[in-house]
């Protein structure tokens, strides 16, 4: 039976520290668009409070999240458990896009290990915390975070990064702004 938790704990943080991979969720406001779920790993999340947490985003091919965000805010983290006692956690919230330009980054970003190829933060006030079960997630080992990603943004210039994020960042699937960097 699942149950809403009245905020992040300690004991809750660092469970979800210990965890290798972590969903992202959001949606456009319009009923023509495309939901997005997307898969994030490494050392790029962060519980700030007990109703705050952070994530650091990374280049990639595609803009759904931070577009949809920019739009309407609305976000949902999800975390399994793959190891240990089953369990689920889903952190809903309102999200902001936190850019390298904005004032909040150098405090946000001081959370975070650097990671090459990082493009901006995620910054979400928490306005839900819930658990269920997780019976039918699957127990599964970890092996190793990959590195293809930082491997390929190691390669690159600034400038390069910034012209790839405006080719293939510059707007979603459905036509919303993306990276505005």
């Amino acid at each position: 039976m699942g149950q809403v938790l009245a905020e992040i704990d300690q004991a809750l943080a660092e469970w979800l520290a210990g965890q290798h991979v972590f969903f992202v969720a959001t949606a456009p406001r319009a009923d023509s668009g495309h939901l997005n779920c997307s898969p994030k790993g490494g050392d790029t999340f962060r519980v700030l409070g007990p109703h705050e947490i952070a994530y650091l985003d990374l280049t990639g091919s595609g803009i759904e999240s931070i577009a949809h965000i920019q739009e309407n805010q609305r976000i949902v983290l999800m975390f399994c458990a793959f190891t240990g006692p089953p369990k689920i956690i889903r952190i809903h919230g309102r999200a902001s896009v936190v850019y390298p330009d904005d004032p909040r980054y150098q405090a946000l970003s001081s959370q975070f290990v650097p990671i090459p190829g990082a493009r901006l933060i995620v910054h979400v006030d928490v306005t839900r915390v819930s658990q269920s079960c997780g019976f039918g997630v699957p127990l599964m080992d970890f092996r190793s975070d990959r590195d293809a990603l930082q491997k390929w943004a190691s390669q690159r210039t600034s400038a390069e990064l910034i012209e790839y994020r405006r080719k293939k960042n510059a707007a979603s699937i459905d036509g919303l702004p993306g990276y505005r960097g």
